[in-house]
């Protein structure tokens, strides 16, 4: 079935608040087989909700709306929806006793407007004071949900898509996603890899949601039997994994800080840091991982490079020679930093994340990095782009990239975006 969303309220339009709530309902029934066609954000104007509804109801086959159902005086969606469809507000008892037997009703009896729904409503979850409803307009089902996100979800996980799988009948297909998280590959780097693939294979629908440093892809097949849905999807999958290879870190949403933290637990290895242009952000990551002290040891930001050559014990001529931002000086800091704590790995990373500070042989976003074990030391320079906010996301972002290449095995990049 093909649905709209519509989304009520001054918070939203004036971006006071996320609007969490499509999203969530969004991605919940399209997995569930339904398409959605059209999203919108409407202020607590009455005219301009009634506009929407109405166009709504016209394009698509069922529609739902969320906000605006409160007591107090700017939940308008109730008022708006009875002009709107010609359905006049009436008492609702059963939702009218439940709220009374609130404590809070003798102090707020501005709470009986709850109760008031557009008529011909039908209480989703009766019992509750916020219920949200049901109406059917033109022979399509309306479905008017709280604003607030648990109680949203609560319902349409619980009653709308229960409700339109019985609706729908054979008009929903069979849908198969998964998302992958890719790191290391720009967005159209990304793109142009996959084009021969998109264009030979219309069955597929390929997403690509650029989220801070990293690239999520999503991977849709729809189908009308089971067999079918799964031979397309498992065949879009095999070939979106040759092709990206170990640039795909998980496809089950796990954090990368939580994949090197499992991978140092298992292979009982214990990790420290020195960081510079990241000011202990790759830090903050790894300890983002309950249980982290279990395999980090310690993180030293050396901003200064009297700090560098005091606790990093960096030497002065490797700074005077190669400057603070050098392969020779991130090696020299990982080194340092392994010995200080004992660890059996360290990372260091020293760079120019600006705005200022950058040359012609060492640009703004220049990024050096090291990785020392007790066999071996490992150097790398990237060059990021990006204001200072996002080269350092990259920076430590790319350092965690390095840990779980080199603990998984895997090849280094040794390349920037």
């Amino acid at each position: 079935m093909i649905g709209e969303i519509i989304a009520i309220g001054n918070e939203l339009t004036s971006g006071r608040i996320l609007n969490s709530t499509s999203y969530f309902a969004a991605s919940h029934l399209y997995a569930a087989g339904h398409e959605i066609t059209a999203m919108a954000t409407i202020g607590d104007e009455p005219q301009m909700i009634g506009k929407a509804l109405r166009e709504s109801v016209e394009r698509a086959d069922f529609v739902v709306v969320t906000g605006g159902l409160g007591p107090t005086n700017d939940d308008i969606t109730n008022s708006a929806v009875a002009d709107a469809l010609n359905r006049p507000t009436i008492l609702y008892p059963e939702i009218f006793d439940k709220i009374k037997e609130s404590s809070s009703f003798k102090d707020m009896p501005s709470l009986e407007k709850l109760a008031w729904l557009p008529s011909g409503a039908e209480i989703l979850k009766p019992g509750d004071r916020i219920a949200g409803y049901m109406l059917i307009y033109h022979e399509k089902p309306i479905f008017f949900l709280p604003g607030v996100p648990h109680q949203m979800r609560e319902l349409m996980l619980d009653r709308v898509i229960p409700r339109l799988a019985s609706w729908g009948g054979n008009n929903i297909s069979l849908v198969k996603q998964k998302v992958f998280k890719i790191f290391g590959l720009p967005e159209p780097m990304i793109q142009e890899m996959l084009a021969d693939l998109e264009k030979n294979n219309q069955q597929l629908r390929i997403g690509y949601y650029p989220h801070a440093a990293e690239v999520h892809l999503s991977l849709t097949v729809r189908g009308k039997t089971h067999e079918e849905t799964e031979a397309r999807f498992n065949e879009g999958e095999i070939s979106i994994r040759k092709i990206l290879g170990c640039c795909i870190y998980t496809d089950n949403g796990e954090m990368m800080e939580a994949i090197v933290g499992r991978s140092l637990r298992e292979q009982k290895k214990t990790l420290a840091l020195a960081e510079s242009c990241t000011g202990g952000l790759l830090s903050h990551l790894i300890t983002l991982i309950a249980g982290s002290s279990d395999y980090f040891l310690g993180g030293i930001v050396a901003y200064a490079n009297k700090t560098k050559e005091k606790i990093l014990r960096v030497k002065s001529a490797t700074l005077n020679s190669r400057g603070a931002v050098s392969r020779e000086t991130a090696g020299e800091m990982a080194e340092g930093a392994k010995k200080a704590t004992g660890a059996d790995i360290a990372l260091s990373i020293t760079g120019i994340a600006g705005p200022g500070g950058g040359t012609s042989e060492k640009p703004v976003g220049t990024v050096c990095f090291a990785l020392t074990d007790s066999k071996k030391t490992r150097t790398f320079r990237y060059h990021f782009t990006g204001n200072r906010n996002m080269v350092q996301t990259k920076a430590a972002m790319t350092g965690l990239d390095l840990l779980r290449r080199y603990l998984h095995g895997l090849d280094f990049i040794d390349s920037g975006w």
